[in-house]
């Protein structure tokens, strides 16, 4: 307190928005600065506008004031307005959203709230240290492309574009991947109407005469080892080693096809007439039609959708590309045989955006019959196929005898395991259950849980090619991202512009392994013996290592086991004879903290013993802030995030769902004390959830109204 009564602190209060209407302010703040009487303390009507603003601007600069506490809206509203001098450290209090919009006015609870929110925000303040961004020694701007497909070339070109150099590594002869076997490219320019020659040809030519871009071709990646910013990537090529430096890196290895043995029911690999797509494209580019249809007169072709696909036993996902597909070849072979009758039987047909034009063009072919149908079987019938299907359009089945059936098999990933990343975690990139690169697909696509590493093109989620050169560029964008926030020692996406970063106290560093094994994105490797060794570039600054450690030896500069404990002890907690409880919420700042907000902003009332703590994630809550808060004497603990399992919402991907498991650790804090179960609990919300907070905390606090007050109040 010594140390709080001589800082060089402002303390603001605005009396706008109707804050003043919900209680007192001048006697808030006139209570406030009787415990720190050092602290400049000022209200005004509006903080936001330029008059408040220049209000707070003149105090920094008179009294040098290096932290100031503003208590007014949400801190997610007017974030750069308010955002001082760079040496000046903001705290913001949502007086807004959070009391005035959400509690009935001039009441002893919600001025006792108003009381809470103020000085659990200059406690954390005081305990605060402005951050001291960490930037590597000679950040390198080189962008590591791997892969020389379409999204590769595309990627290195884009990159090109921006001034940034690149190398690209091939592990074939030659670039183009699958593009360079195609006849015609599914179309991607108006009118949409034709397959379009490939561009393929055109790039290469524009790769090889780019002189900011390396080719390595008939290469391998030996070892991806450090850091964004400062990657060391060891390459073979033609027998020697050479070892080079990367700022970031984008990953286009594209895709293979799915193995057609597998579909041995549909007739492929025991009769001849059954083939993929890709052997149809072979043969349409290299015009060896005569391999296809060795015996005239034809009866026909029949394309299987989906063959694998869509389907639990194989593929259970839809690979995107395949239903253009089959209609660009069907445009084939009308060019080559106009009299040819042509079937497509499928599950649906997937025609996104400007394909659509595409379909309803291909349809005009008086000769071309699709129907909705399950292929039942395929058999041989002399020098024919037949194709058995079953609850068709037609109302009953059908048996149909073609020349030629050809397979719409589905796309595999390849294996990220070949960047071999020199990481504690792995070589390859944590994948999803289909082994395609997890990432959060809606907020951040390109993001992979390996930062400064970018998944572009097929190898990221199924895609054609037209897709995967848009993709690329994507990618491109957020790796020259990445590498301008490492020299400016910022965080990438979420936490974007964040200086913070994790800092250990080795001393009393246990040797656990909690930190190397639990961080979601691989900051941390670690020694033989167990010690961790951290990456600062490679954090997301999303504390979960934080909340991981037993030993609380991992602090931020603004985020720590401290200036947390410290805003808990800062509560006033009623004693048992008053009848107020008084609950606990770690709130992610991602979705929960965003739905309190809105709560406020749509006056929905909740009980007014909730005290909330904003957190990066749910999964960064350390077990001691639990045992701290009940020792104090809180009711109850509420902890919510953002939702996790298969269509998980965590910006930091297993945030939640580490927060769950160390759940059974927090119920050891409440055996230990004697306590019940009930005081704690763990909600998962969206964003959109905030006509739920009023009921969810109203069940929660009967609960603890249920079980009693906390016996160690007043201990």
């Amino acid at each position: 307190m010594k140390d709080a009564l001589s800082a060089p602190l402002g303390i603001y209060l605005c009396t706008g928005c109707g804050i003043h209407d919900a209680f007192n302010v001048e006697e808030l703040l006139e209570s406030i600065c009787k415990a720190f009487p050092a602290a400049t303390c000022r209200t005004h009507p509006a903080l936001c506008s330029e008059q408040g603003l220049h209000v707070i601007r003149e105090d920094v600069r008179q009294n040098g004031l290096d932290k100031i506490v503003i208590g007014a809206c949400s801190p997610r509203i007017h974030a750069d307005r308010f955002a001082a001098d760079p040496k000046t450290i903001v705290e913001r209090v949502n007086l807004r959203e959070q009391v005035a919009w959400c509690q009935p006015p001039d009441t002893d609870d919600t001025r006792m709230l108003a009381v809470d929110l103020m000085k659990m925000g200059i406690v954390r303040l005081l305990k605060t240290e402005a951050p001291v961004a960490y930037i590597p020694d000679n950040v390198s701007d080189t962008i590591l492309v791997v892969g020389g497909g379409i999204t590769g070339i595309t990627a290195a070109l884009e990159a090109a574009r921006a001034d940034q150099r690149i190398i690209l590594v091939e592990k074939e002869a030659s670039p183009g991947g699958w593009m360079k076997q195609l006849y015609k490219q599914i179309p991607f320019l108006q009118p949409y109407c034709s397959p379009v020659a490939s561009v393929i040809q055109k790039k290469i030519r524009e790769l090889e005469a780019e002189p900011l871009v390396t080719i390595l071709t008939s290469a391998v990646i030996e070892e991806i080892s450090g850091q964004p910013g400062d990657f060391s990537v060891a390459i073979r090529q033609d027998g020697s080693l050479k070892t080079y430096r990367a700022g970031a890196v984008v990953m286009a290895t594209g895709w293979k096809p799915y193995d057609p043995l597998n579909l041995g029911y549909l007739g492929y690999g025991r009769f001849r007439g059954v083939i993929t797509q890709l052997d149809l494209e072979k043969c349409a580019a290299q015009d060896h039609w005569d391999q296809l249809f060795p015996k005239k007169p034809l009866h026909g072709v029949l394309f299987i959708q989906c063959a694998g696909s869509r389907d639990p036993r194989h593929l259970p996902y839809c690979s995107s590309y395949c239903c253009a597909t089959t209609l660009k070849q069907t445009t084939y072979l009308r060019e080559k045989y106009p009299d040819l009758p042509i079937y497509v039987i499928y599950k649906d047909l997937r025609t996104p955006g400007h394909l659509e034009q595409f379909y309803q063009h291909v349809q005009q072919d008086d000769l071309l019959f699709l129907t909705r149908g399950d292929v039942t079987a395929v058999t041989e019938n002399g020098d024919l196929i037949t194709v058995w299907a079953d609850r068709t359009l037609f109302g009953e089945p059908v048996a149909l005898d073609v020349d030629l059936v050809v397979l719409a098999t589905g796309m595999v990933p390849t294996d990220s395991s070949e960047l071999n990343l020199s990481y504690r975690l792995g070589k390859g990139l944590p994948d999803l259950k289909y082994d395609f690169p997890d990432s959060h697909f809606i907020c951040f696509p390109y993001e992979t849980r390996r930062t400064g590493i970018y998944a572009a093109g097929a190898c990221r989620a199924p895609m054609d090619s037209a897709s995967c050169m848009e993709d690329a560029g994507g990618a491109v964008l957020k790796a020259i991202q990445c590498i301008e926030s490492v020299k400016r020692g910022e965080a990438v996406h979420p936490r974007s512009g964040d200086c913070s970063w994790p800092e250990l106290y080795m001393q009393r560093c246990t040797d656990c392994k909690r930190c190397t094994e639990e961080c979601p994105f691989g900051a941390y490797d670690e020694t033989p013996k167990g010690t961790p060794l951290p990456h600062p570039t490679r954090c997301r600054r999303c504390g979960i290592c934080l909340g991981a450690c037993p030993e609380r030896i991992i602090n931020f500069s603004d985020f720590s086991i401290d200036n947390v404990s410290a805003m808990i002890k800062s509560v006033s907690i009623p004693d048992e004879f008053e009848e107020k409880y008084r609950i606990l919420a770690f709130v992610c700042e991602n979705d929960a903290y965003p739905v309190f907000d809105r709560t406020g902003q749509n006056r929905l009332q909740y009980d007014p013993s909730i005290r909330i703590i904003p957190v990066r994630c749910i999964g960064s809550v350390n077990r001691i802030w639990i045992t701290d808060a009940l020792s104090m004497g809180f009711d109850g603990i509420l902890l919510l995030g953002c939702k996790p399992g298969e269509d998980y919402q965590c910006h930091f991907i297993q945030g939640s769902e580490l927060a769950q498991k160390r759940a059974e650790n927090f119920m050891e804090a409440l055996q230990t004390m004697m306590l019940e179960p009930e005081r704690i609990r763990m909600e998962f919300i969206e964003i959109t959830d905030c006509e739920k907070i009023p009921y969810l905390i109203r069940d929660y606090v009967e609960t603890i109204k249920r079980i009693g007050p906390n016996p160690f109040k007043g201990i």
